[in-house]
C-alpha cells in the first residue's frame, strides 16, 4: 500500500524565511512554464510539454544561479510534472466532456507545496526504523527540525512541504506500507451518511456529527467583517487574511480529527461496512439556476449545502476506505436512490413514507423506525446482494 505521514514542522525563523523564498521560486517557475506553453500554442500551434520544458532547467539555473539555480533540480522537476497532470486533467475533462478547466496562473497564497524525490536532489529523511526523527534535510534550506509523533512504515519516495497559514508541514509518500490486519469480529454494517449525525448504522449506532464549522461561525464572521473594512494591500489586510485563514485552517483539523475516531470505530466494530455512493459535488450543487431561470428555495438549498460540507462526507468516507484497507476489512459502496425510501420490512417505496428527517413510517404496513436506520438496513442489504452478484460472477 502507498500511505501518506504527515509531521509539524519547527523551522527556524531565517528556515521559514527560506521556505518561503523556495515556495516563491517554484511558483514563479510554474507560471513561466504554464506562458510557455501558451504562448507556443497560441502563436506557432506547438504543443510543449514535460519533456521539452525540464530539458530546459539547466539553462534556466545557469542563467539564474541566486535564484532558481540555488534549488533543487528535483524539486523544479516535479513542479513541472504538477504543472503536465493539471493540463493532462483538462484535457481529461475535455473528452469526458466536463466542463475543461484550463490550468491556471499560481497567485501569492495560491502556491503552498513543494515536492522532492527521497532518493535524489536535495532532499532526505534521516530518520531510522521506529525510532523519531530529529530533522528532514533539504536543499537550500539545511536540516529542519521535525515533530514526529509516530512511526513511519514503509519506503520513503517523496518528501513534500506544505505551509497552511504560519505553520509547516513535511508530507512523507511512503511505499510498501505494510498491511495491519485486525481480529474478526463476524459483524456487518450499513451506514447511512447524514447531516443529524455523520453516520447511522443499520445496528442504530449514531456518529455524531460536531457541527466544527457551525461552532466556529461567531468568530468566523467577525473576523471576516474585520477583513472587510481592511484596505487592499495593507499589511493589516495581511494580518486579517491571516486570521481568517488560522480559522478555517483549525475547523479543517478538527473535521479530520473527528472523520479519523468515527471512521476507526466502525472499522475496528465490523468486518464488513456498506456505503452509500454519493455524488457529493452534485449534492451540493448551487441552486441559484440562471437570470432566465432562476432556482427555488435558495437560501434553503444553500443552508443545506453548507451543513453537508461541514459534516465532512468526503472526508469520512476516503479516511474510511484507507482504514479498512489497511485493516482488512471490506467495503462496499452501493448506489444510493430510494434507500431513504423504501420500507426495510416490507420494501415498500414511497416519498410519503419518509414523514420528517427522522421519522420513518411506511404507508403499506405501517412499519415505524428512526429514518436513517431504515436507510441503513436497506444499504447493508443493497451491498450484501451486490455481494453476492459479484462472488456468483
Amino acid at each position: 500500500m502507498r500511505r501518506s505521514f504527515t509531521f509539524l514542522l519547527r523551522p527556524t525563523s531565517r528556515q521559514a524565511a527560506t521556505l518561503a523564498a523556495c515556495l516563491e521560486d517554484h511558483r514563479q517557475l510554474y507560471n513561466a512554464a504554464l506562458e510557455h506553453r501558451r504562448a507556443a500554442y497560441a502563436k506557432a500551434g506547438v504543443t510543449v510539454r514535460y519533456g521539452d520544458q525540464s530539458a530546459e532547467l539547466k539553462e534556466i539555473r545557469k542563467a539564474d544561479p541566486d535564484g532558481q539555480g540555488r534549488w533543487s533540480a528535483g524539486s523544479q522537476q516535479q513542479t513541472l510534472r504538477r504543472l503536465d497532470k493539471a493540463f493532462a486533467a483538462f484535457f481529461r475533462r475535455i473528452k469526458a466532456g466536463e466542463k475543461p478547466g484550463y490550468p491556471r496562473f499560481k497567485g501569492r497564497g495560491w502556491f503552498d507545496t513543494v515536492e522532492w524525490p527521497a532518493t535524489k536532489n536535495g532532499a532526505r529523511w534521516d530518520s531510522q526504523p521506529h525510532e523519531p526523527a530529529r530533522r528532514v534535510y533539504l536543499l537550500g534550506i539545511g536540516h529542519v527540525r521535525v515533530h514526529q509523533h509516530r512511526a513511519i512504515k514503509g519506503r520513503v519516495k517523496a518528501i513534500s512541504v506544505k505551509r497552511e497559514g504560519s505553520r509547516w508541514y513535511v508530507v512523507l509518500s511512503c511505499q510498501d506500507v505494510p498491511a495491519q490486519p485486525l481480529p474478526a469480529t463476524g459483524a456487518l454494517a450499513g451506514i447511512d451518511v447524514g447531516v443529524a449525525s455523520l453516520a447511522t448504522t443499520s445496528e442504530g449506532h449514531h456518529i455524531g456529527n460536531q457541527r466544527h464549522l457551525a461552532g466556529c461561525a461567531g468568530r468566523l464572521a467577525a473576523a471576516q467583517r474585520e477583513l472587510a473594512r481592511k484596505k487592499r494591500g495593507s499589511t493589516r489586510r495581511r494580518k486579517a487574511v491571516a486570521r481568517v485563514a488560522a480559522l478555517h485552517a483549525k475547523v479543517r483539523r478538527q473535521r479530520l480529527d473527528g472523520a479519523h475516531k468515527a471512521a476507526l470505530a466502525l472499522v475496528r466494530g465490523y468486518d464488513v461496512i456498506v456505503h452509500e455512493d454519493l455524488r457529493i459535488a452534485n449534492m451540493t450543487r448551487s441552486a441559484s439556476g440562471t437570470i432566465n431561470a432562476p432556482g427555488r428555495n435558495v437560501a434553503q438549498k444553500a443552508g443545506l449545502n453548507r451543513s453537508i460540507l461541514d459534516a465532512g462526507w468526503g472526508v469520512f468516507l476516503t479516511i474510511l476506505a484507507h482504514k479498512a484497507e489497511s485493516a482488512g476489512r471490506e467495503l462496499i459502496a452501493v448506489h444510493p436512490a430510494n434507500t431513504s425510501r423504501t420500507c426495510a420490512r416490507c420494501g415498500h417505496c414511497a416519498k410519503e413514507n419518509r414523514l420528517t428527517q427522522a421519522e420513518f413510517a411506511c404507508t403499506a404496513c405501517g412499519h415505524t423506525a428512526h429514518a436513517d436506520v431504515n436507510a441503513a438496513i436497506n444499504i447493508l442489504r443493497a451491498g450484501l446482494a451486490l455481494r453476492e452478484a459479484a462472488g456468483a460472477a
